[in-house]
């Protein structure tokens, strides 16, 4: 348990010593105070300054007076007056002078009356800091403008007006670093300017850091010198700050791992799992090849995290650690069945973080829809690819934006992860909204090393690419055709004809063939099951705007794995108070969260299975049943065929 009285008693006797150097001084307007009055008043003064950051104190050269105000709103706990002073609500000073002020609980961030008002002194300080750093008195004055436009015109950072004039050195609430962490980052094509809306809505201490970016920086320096917390729950923002003041308060200890959720598929496991940086051993851009689908007609944008195994050092061979590697991959979160491209070019769908096992998504892609993946390292220092792994935790638990297609796809959002969590200074002027542009663009700044794709053969061998399996599919009919009679020219038309076509065929077929046919049958069975899931779609859609009896149940199940598997995307879902990142005093609520949310789905996906086949139509259910009765035929045929070859039995 940090001890901070202590601490702020250490700070003020600093603070006394280096008296005789220039620094902010805090000047209580004590006239009409009575000797209790003033004492408890500057008490309070006296723990603000012991917070503050010695260069803050240093920079912040300037008289500041504080003085209690009648007259302000209940929930205005203080606020920077006219000539630049500091004013408190002088209805909580009876309370402060009787101690009852640090009992009372206020329901708002810091809790106590006192610690609000502690706090609120620091966040107007934070404000005359943050106008004053650095400039000269008349380049002050003229920020100080520039900043009131910006907020009466609703901009993040000073108008373009404003740019040129102030020989850009950078205020805390307008330097692009600190802009990228907060969540006003760089729009793509649009010359450096910034999001206006903030993304970063879950799991936030004060929504009124959400205002502008003056109010974030103000209030994260609350929190960063008041709570031991801080470090631990906004790791990035809290090294920026150490890394502005050189300097930090004390911290409680963190963990080395970070909680995350585990978008697979498989209800059976414990979603939630820990990632730890030091296990990480390289990031991979990870790109889904496109296909004729409109929503994926320029490819997918993803980021391999190449995980080591337990006990595995970190290096060359955790590549081949496949079954811990994690893909981090921003999708629209669709809670409907319909995709609407409409939807999709409005922003209607949230923008989410998913966090999923690699060995999904290469099944997703190169089985289900037959796209290939390129799996590129990216070069990429130690501390970049270990802050780059804390700021997808940090966006995992944080952030819930606004799905577009076009301007805030996969690249985008991929684009944005990339330069916030490395701070790499190549990656500032890329603008792309294709995936496959993203790569080429990194490429040619030397960023990825797309050598590794130069050799097909070793880049299968290796991992650095996943074929589709239409290629092992187009193989495995060549073979067909060399050992057949077969009329078709093309997978895709083999795969058309009814299973009863396909069966005539297994008599016919040698061992060879027959392992070639009980491979495109699996993958005859995948369009089957796919055409149903299309079919089941549009069938739900329209039945239950008609009300459809028969869609209850089956609709009732769907609507539900819907709407409770959001909390995979956003696992803020799963707690009530605290922020950031989730600390161990949280684990045993969140653990048990996500293990029943997990259950639930679980159930409900066995239902939805029990259900589905029923609501097909015949001649589809017939083919999907006549299917799987090829699937059983091809494998009795198989191991007959292996037995009389003289080869032990099959399976």
């Amino acid at each position: 348990m940090i001890h901070l009285a202590a601490w702020y008693c250490v700070a003020l006797l600093a603070i006394a010593a280096g008296g005789a150097q220039a620094q902010l001084r805090l000047d209580l307007d004590d006239s009409s105070l009575d000797p209790a009055e003033r004492q408890v008043s500057q008490t309070l003064l006296d723990e603000a300054m012991a917070a503050l950051p010695p260069r803050f104190a240093q920079q912040l050269d300037r008289q500041v007076r504080v003085s209690w105000r009648t007259g302000l709103p209940a929930e205005v706990y203080g606020q920077v007056g006219r000539f630049s002073g500091i004013e408190l609500n002088a209805e909580l000073l009876p309370r402060l002078v009787d101690g009852s002020a640090a009992e009372n609980r206020t329901g708002r961030p810091h809790g106590t009356e006192r610690q609000e008002l502690l706090a609120t002194l620091l966040h107007e300080l934070t404000h005359l800091y943050d106008r004053a750093r650095l400039w000269p008195a008349a380049q002050r004055r003229h920020i100080t403008h520039c900043q009131q436009r910006a907020g009466s015109m609703g901009l993040v950072g000073l108008p373009d007006d404003c740019r040129g004039q102030t020989e850009r050195r950078f205020t805390l609430s307008d330097d692009p670093r600190l802009l990228d962490l907060a969540g006003w980052q760089q729009r793509v094509g649009q010359r450096g300017a910034r999001d206006l809306d903030n993304g970063q809505v879950a799991r936030s201490p004060d929504s009124y850091e959400l205002t502008n970016s003056l109010e974030f920086v103000a209030v994260n320096l609350e929190y960063f010198l008041l709570d031991p917390s801080y470090a631990c729950r906004r790791p990035s923002l809290a090294r920026y700050f150490r890394e502005h003041f050189d300097w930090a308060p004390p911290s409680e200890p963190c963990a080395s791992d970070y909680p995350y959720l585990n978008a697979g598929r498989d209800f059976a496991q414990q979603p939630l799992g820990r990632l730890d940086p030091e296990r990480v051993y390289q990031v991979d851009y990870l790109l889904a090849e496109a296909n004729d689908a409109w929503m994926s007609r320029w490819g997918h944008s993803m980021l391999r995290l190449v995980v080591c195994a337990p006990g595995r050092p970190r290096g060359p061979d955790c590549r081949l650690d496949l079954d811990h590697h994690l893909v981090l991959s921003y999708r629209a979160f669709v809670g409907d069945l319909q995709l609407s491209s409409w939807d999709g070019l409005t922003g209607v769908y949230p923008s989410r973080l998913f966090v999923l096992p690699l060995e999904q998504v290469i099944d997703e892609y190169t089985k289900v829809e037959l796209r290939s993946l390129a799996s590129v390292p990216l070069r990429m220092s130690r501390d970049e690819v270990e802050q780059l792994v804390v700021r997808a935790a940090e966006q995992h638990w944080s952030y819930d934006g606004d799905y577009y297609f076009v301007s805030n796809n996969c690249a985008v959002e991929t684009l944005k992860l990339l330069r916030s969590g490395t701070d790499n200074p190549h990656l500032h002027a890329l603008d792309s909204i294709l995936p496959n542009g993203l790569l080429e663009l990194m490429d040619a700044r030397g960023l990825a090393d797309t050598q590794v794709l130069d050799d097909p053969r070793e880049a299968l061998r290796l991992g650095y690419r996943f074929d589709s399996f239409r290629e092992r599919y187009q193989a495995m009919f060549k073979v067909l055709r060399e050992r057949l009679p077969i009329t078709q020219n093309s997978v895709e038309t083999w795969l058309e004809q009814t299973a009863g076509a396909r069966r005539n065929w297994f008599d016919q077929a040698d061992l060879r063939a027959s392992a070639a046919l009980l491979l495109l049958e699996q993958a005859a069975l995948r369009r089957q099951l796919l055409l149903a899931q299309d079919e089941l779609k549009r069938r739900y859609l329209t039945g239950r705007a008609a009300g459809d009896p028969s869609l209850n149940k089956a609709g009732a199940a769907l609507e539900q794995i819907l709407a409770n598997s959001g909390f995979l995307s956003r696992p803020a879902e799963l707690l009530e108070g605290g922020y950031g990142l989730p600390q161990q005093k949280e684990w045993e609520r969140l653990e048990a969260s996500s293990r029943e949310r997990q259950q639930q789905l679980r159930q409900l996906s066995d239902e939805l299975d029990g259900e589905v086949r029923n609501l097909l139509q015949p001649e589809r259910l017939a083919e999907l049943e006549a299917n799987e009765a090829n699937l059983v035929a091809l494998g009795e045929h198989l191991r007959a065929l292996h037995k009389a070859s003289g080869g032990l039995e099959l399976p």
